[in-house]
Parts: structure tokens; C-alpha cells; sequence
């Protein structure tokens, strides 16, 4: 956290694998056994919960601190606090193991703090603003100008642990264990080690959040159509586009990340042209069909599978993401042929880097439509790509990231409730929302966009109806 280091790698740089690494205890510096995959995991557990409940975790040991210890002795007692309030971790394994981690002088301290938090217990965190003490001022008070009091259920629902979601090959079977959600992605429990499902070795599937396979579908891709994704990787957009037989183009300019694409697309069996190159450098030799623009962002809807990012972003950084965002769109506009389509997608639930970005695609020429995505609605983007229109514009980042990794994942119900019933209730809130939507659209074309929102509405309606009774076939 003070080092403002991605959570991953930090882990990634932990030593593994037999390599010694030393352990801080009682003051000294001690030889320690080398971190294994499962303490990896572990740590990975433990770390993520105190990045999510950092401020209801400082509430409770506030009251027990007379002064501000050292930054890394705060640190400890926050994970000794979590194991023991959130993880369900035993008291005495708690305790000693945090008493293990800090210098001599703190071992009193850390022990007397943890021994009265384990004898208060999870009555310790009633009554505290959760929502509002772990969500940095910043966003909330973005998403508080942006949704209003919604706010609260967005901070709820980025306290839960993110399931795991596939998207499974054509023709490939999914694993078992899953739960089939309307969108046509497939759930797994939080958990879910990837590479122990059968097919994984045969590349019958990849993980995929739900709202990050929308986009694709969205731009609805045919076989032998040019597509260009750009920002391809890790590859899970483009794998999309190359199963459904189009000719990819995948352009990333992170030369780490386009080889993880490249052994993604390995594993997989499917064949995409990988350009590693910059958007402003990228040269194409004739226009494409269609073009996935997942342009890069402050990724706020995707905080539920990466809790450190509170910490490592700042409300400073979303004027100069936007603005590289809108230069993007530019670009990507120039790469379009003649009746061609554009997708513009990003995982954030900021305003300035969603929909505020409409009005640049229409200066950059390009013909802006609405669309609302809904369960099982799998022919809205035919119905746009045959409408002749030169390029179509979906932003997507608030009902992908919200709506979808949010209400669809449960986060209004208890999460003692079955797999398919949580799914259920989250159909329903969707297909609430798919409504909501729907009014913005009359707002935004009383504000001059042109769309279909005639034929639209008709089309939100039939997809309310078709997500009622995917939800009841479910819980059926």
C-alpha cells in the first residue's frame, strides 16, 4: 500500500519454487522455507481482504491504539484483524503469526491489540459505515455526483470476493461446477483454480469476467469479417472474435503483455495476426470491418477482482485517462471502412471515461447510436451492423462493470444463498436496470444523439421479458 504496488506483484516477486527467503520475526531476520503455491494462494486471500476492508479494519483498531504505530506494525494488526474477524481464522494461529511478523519492541502491543479484538469479535464491526469507511473519499464522492445514492450498493457490492467466469470455445463442453448465466458466460465459486478444470490443457475455454465478454458480442463479428481489437490482451476479446471465424487483428503495445496474448491464443488453438505497436503508430493496410476499441482506464469497475486499486489510483488520474481515451477513439475511427462498426468499451464506472466520451466520437465523424445489451438479447448488434450506419459507438463500461459484475454476481442477496438463486435475484436487477437504461436513452435523444429508440424500447421490453424467464428457468 505505501509502496503503491499492484497486489500481483508483489506476490509475483515473493520467491517460490525451493529458492530460500527470509522471514521477519521477533526483530531478526530468520531463513524461512521457501512460499509454495498454496501459501501463495493464502497470501493472496489474506492481502486482498485488508486492501477491501482497510477502513472498517483501522475503525475497530482505532479505539485500541494510543499513538500511530510504524506503517508495516499497522499493516500486521490489519491482517491479524481480518483473520480474525473476516477470514475465520483461529484465534491463537492469528495472533502468534502476526506477534511473529513485526520487530520485538511491537510484539507486546500487537498481541494485547489482537487478544481484545478476538475476545470482541465480529460485534466489533457492527454499526460501522462499511460502505463508506472502505471506499477511498475520491470515489465516493465521484460515483455519489455520478449515481447518487446508488453509491452505497456499488461500495457493497465491491466487498464480495469476485466469482470466476468462463467463456467456453464453440463446440466445447464447460466444465462442471458452473452455473450457465443469460449472458452466455459460465460461473464458477470464488476460489475455482482454473488450471484443475477439464479442458483447460485443451483450450476448451478462458477466463473472461461476464461483463468483459459483452463487448465482443456487442460488435456481433462474422465469419471472415476484418476485425482490429485493439488493446488486445490478455486476449480474451480477441479470442472471442477468432472463434466466431473473423480474421483478427490484435494490436497491444505492452510487449510483456502481447505475449501473454500470444500463449493465450496458443493454448486456445485460435489464430489472430498480433501487432505489437502503439494505437498513434498502428498502420493498417486497408480498413477493417469492425473495430473493438477496449481502451485503457482507471479500471474502478473492476474492483471486486483487483482490491489494491483504490490505493493505487487517484482521482487526478482520470482527466488525463480520458483524454488519452478520446485520442484513442480518433484513431480507431481512422481504421474503419465505409459502413464498418465501432465497439468503445472500458471496465470503469467514472462518467468522464463512459459516456462523456460520446460526443468525440460524434466530432470524429462517426455516427453515434445507443444500444442496451440484456440477457439473451444475442441480435441487437446484427440489427445495428445491418443498419448500414458507418460506425456505432457503445459505451458500456457502467452496465458491463456495474450492472453485470455487480447485480448479476448477487451482491443483493445473501451470499449464504444457493448459487442459482443468487443468480436469479440478479437477473432481476438487471432486467430493473435494463428499464433505467432505457429512460436515459429518451434523455440522451432529446439531447440530440441520434438512435433507434423508438425501436429500442420495444427491444428493452422483450429483453426484460426473455431475463424474467431465463431467471425462472433457473431457479426451476
Amino acid at each position: 500500500m505505501q509502496r503503491h504496488r499492484p497486489l500481483e506483484d508483489a506476490l509475483d516477486a515473493l520467491p517460490m519454487h525451493g529458492r530460500p527467503h527470509r522471514v521477519r520475526g521477533a526483530g531478526e531476520a530468520r531463513p524461512g522455507a521457501a512460499l509454495a503455491p498454496r501459501d501463495r494462494a493464502a497470501g493472496h486471500r489474506i492481502a486482498a481482504m485488508v486492501l477491501r476492508r482497510a477502513g472498517s479494519l483501522d475503525a475497530v483498531l482505532e479505539p485500541l491504539l494510543r499513538r500511530e504505530p510504524p506503517p508495516t506494525v499497522r499493516n500486521v494488526l490489519r491482517i491479524g484483524a481480518a483473520e480474525l474477524l473476516l477470514l475465520a481464522t483461529p484465534a491463537h494461529a492469528a495472533v502468534a503469526n502476526a506477534v511473529d511478523l513485526v520487530p520485538a519492541p511491537f510484539a507486546g502491543l500487537v498481541n494485547a491489540v489482537l487478544r481484545k479484538i478476538a475476545t470482541g469479535g465480529a460485534a466489533l464491526l457492527e454499526g460501522l459505515d462499511a460502505e463508506r469507511l472502505d471506499t477511498p473519499p475520491w470515489l465516493w464522492s465521484a460515483w455519489h455526483a455520478a449515481y447518487g445514492d446508488a453509491v452505497r450498493m456499488i461500495a457493497a457490492a465491491h466487498r464480495l470476493e469476485a466469482p470466476l467466469d468462463l467463456t467456453i470455445k464453440p463446440g466445447a463442453a464447460a466444465p462442471p461446477g458452473g452455473v450457465a448465466l443469460p449472458t452466455g458466460s459460465w460461473r464458477y465459486p470464488a476460489g475455482t483454480r482454473v488450471t484443475e478444470l477439464p479442458g483447460f490443457d485443451a483450450g476448451d475455454f478462458w477466463v473472461q469476467d461476464a461483463a468483459a465478454a459483452l463487448p465482443a458480442r456487442l460488435l456481433a463479428p462474422r465469419a471472415g469479417e476484418r476485425i482490429a481489437d485493439l488493446g488486445a490482451a490478455p486476449g480474451g476479446k480477441t479470442a472471442q472474435l477468432a472463434a466466431a471465424g473473423a480474421l483478427v487483428t490484435a494490436v497491444e503495445r505492452d510487449p510483456q503483455r502481447a505475449r501473454r496474448l500470444d500463449e493465450n491464443l496458443a493454448r486456445l488453438r485460435l489464430e489472430a495476426t498480433l501487432v505489437e505497436a502503439d494505437l498513434h503508430q498502428f498502420i493498417a493496410a486497408e480498413p477493417f470491418d469492425a473495430v473493438l476499441l477496449d481502451a485503457p482506464c482507471t479500471a474502478t469497475g473492476t474492483m471486486r477482482r483487483h482490491p489494491d486499486l483504490p490505493f493505487l489510483k487517484r482521482a487526478r488520474d482520470i482527466p488525463a485517462m480520458a483524454e488519452l481515451q478520446s485520442a484513442m477513439l480518433r484513431e480507431a475511427a481512422r481504421l474503419l471502412a465505409p459502413g464498418g462498426r465501432l465497439v468503445f468499451a472500458t471496465c470503469s464506472l467514472q462518467p468522464e471515461e463512459g459516456e462523456a466520451q460520446v460526443p468525440v466520437a460524434a466530432a470524429a465523424g462517426l455516427q453515434v447510436s445507443w444500444a442496451i445489451i440484456a440477457p439473451g438479447d444475442r441480435t441487437r448488434g446484427e440489427a445495428l451492423r445491418d443498419a448500414g450506419l458507418r460506425s456505432v459507438v457503445i459505451i458500456i463500461g457502467l452496465v458491463a462493470c456495474f450492472t453485470v459484475a455487480g447485480f448479476i454476481e448477487g451482491f443483493v442477496t445473501p451470499s449464504g444463498l444457493p448459487t442459482a438463486l443468487r443468480v436469479a435475484v440478479g437477473v432481476a436487477a438487471f432486467t430493473a436496470f435494463v428499464c433505467y437504461v432505457t429512460l436515459l436513452g429518451r434523455r440522451a435523444a432529446a439531447a440530440g444523439y441520434t438512435g433507434l429508440w423508438a425501436e429500442d424500447e420495444r427491444d428493452a421490453i422483450a429483453a426484460a421479458d426473455e431475463a424474467s424467464a431465463a431467471a425462472a428457468t433457473i431457479t426451476v
